[in-house]
């Protein structure tokens, strides 16, 4: 897979990009740990430019998130959970994951849209409880663009950094992903405290 990353990149250049991060969040398993810290490498050989990258990378990732608020949106939670357990090998997830992210984001609403496209894993599916809550299509937009560009920009300068080193970067992600769950799981139980004192 690497290799076919590589000669997008190098081939397609900045719609190279946009394709494979669109890509990326239709078919999970295709790693943006590795598709913009490649770019973030290639900036440094002076083949492309650091904005121009980040903004292929952004636009692919949000259209490829579309697909899956609007499937939330027109199917609802039961009948996604249903595929996701018939079909869901083929994209790693399960009904099991849709309801999680939904639990998730209806601890948080707006906020776990952004947060959940810097979580590795989540990063797709939080889409999906955004469309079946019937999130409005522009309160999702901005709260994912913004995530998103958070993302795509940590992975770009962090394959920028390390050069040749590229595909390091998934070594040092694991830490940022735990900060961001462990600041998730604190800002969902403070929420659940002022609510049940609220109740009292």
């Amino acid at each position: 897979m690497l290799e076919w990353i590589v000669n997008t990149v190098n081939s397609l250049g900045y719609f190279g990009i946009g394709f494979l991060m669109f890509l990326e969040n239709v078919f999970p398993p295709i790693p943006s740990e590795l598709i913009m810290p490649l770019a973030g490498f290639v900036v440094t050989q002076g083949k492309l430019d650091f904005a121009h990258v980040v903004g292929a990378g952004i636009i692919g990732s949000i259209l490829g998130a579309l697909p899956w608020y609007y499937l939330g949106k027109r199917l609802g939670l039961k009948r996604i959970q249903f595929l996701a357990d018939k079909y869901g090998q083929w994209l790693t997830v399960s009904g099991e994951d849709v309801l999680q992210a939904k639990q998730w984001f209806d601890r948080r609403g707006n906020l776990a849209t952004g947060l959940g496209r810097l979580v590795p894993g989540i990063r797709t599916y939080i889409s999906v409880p955004a469309g079946i809550n019937r999130m409005s299509f522009w309160t999702f937009l901005i709260y994912s663009t913004i995530g998103t560009a958070v993302w795509v920009s940590l992975l770009t300068y962090a394959g920028y950094l390390l050069g040749e080193n590229y595909e390091q970067v998934k070594k040092f992600l694991g830490p940022i992903s735990t900060i961001v769950i462990v600041a998730l799981i604190i800002m969902t139980g403070s929420w659940i405290i002022k609510r049940k004192t609220r109740q009292n």
